[in-house]
């Protein structure tokens, strides 16, 4: 087949699912328990839009572990957060956004490849595909363990893609995210960004950050944006 002229990169949270239970935030707080011993929540933390590396960070200061400590102490925090929301995982078939499977359907049709671009790490983030009933629609992506920003996931992400010969040089990146801090990713990266209202931040909030697309939930999909 020859390369795609544009590649999709969606956000998770808010985007393709939504109200997906406690399960992700216990996985990072019982992982900071059991590796750091701290008791600590993710309550007051504004979660949406970060990265979860930045998010078990902040955990481990509030729960007075000094910084280089802390940096010493994230791979294994992560692992064991990973480890846990596998286990722990619901069913989240339910928990999909209006829209995105029949978006995917269309996008997998017209032979468009799809990543994922998330501030989940990577199992986390491929556990909820799997229990959502998507994996098989996304090919590449880009998490929390990859880079420090979600500017440079989205350029990894797209990077992996054209390695992977599944779109060309030049070829249109399409980002879709839920939150203000998506909008500013995609510009930071070069991206284009269809900002979508299905998550914690009101649609006038993200329709006033001037995305090049503003949707209230993906059902609002048009033909013309693979164009």
């Amino acid at each position: 087949m020859e390369p795609a002229r544009v590649l999709f990169l969606f956000d998770i949270d808010g985007t393709l699912l939504r109200r997906s239970g406690p399960h992700h935030r216990q996985a990072l707080e019982r992982a900071v328990e059991r590796v750091a011993g701290v008791r600590v929540s993710t309550d007051g933390i504004p979660v949406a839009g970060m990265l979860d590396r930045d998010i078990l960070l902040v955990m481990l200061a509030r729960g007075g572990v000094p910084k280089t400590r802390a940096r010493q102490l994230l791979d294994e925090v992560c692992r064991a957060a990973q480890n846990i929301y596998v286990r722990t995982c619901p069913d989240l078939r339910r928990k999909v956004c209006p829209g995105v499977r029949p978006l995917l359907r269309r996008l997998a049709r017209g032979g468009v490849p799809c990543g994922l671009v998330t501030g989940n790490l990577s199992r986390i983030a491929w556990t909820k595909m799997r229990r959502a009933g998507l994996r098989e629609y996304f090919t590449v992506g880009a998490f929390s363990e990859d880079g420090r920003t979600r500017a440079a996931l989205i350029r990894l992400a797209a990077s992996r893609a054209r390695c992977a010969g599944l779109v060309a040089r030049g070829a249109r990146v399409v980002y879709v995210g839920d939150h203000p801090n998506d909008v500013l990713a995609a510009r930071q990266a070069g991206a284009e960004i269809i900002a979508v209202g299905t998550g914690v931040v009101s649609g006038e909030e993200l329709a006033a950050m001037q995305p090049d697309v503003y949707l209230p939930d993906l059902r609002a999909f048009r033909q013309d944006l693979l164009r």
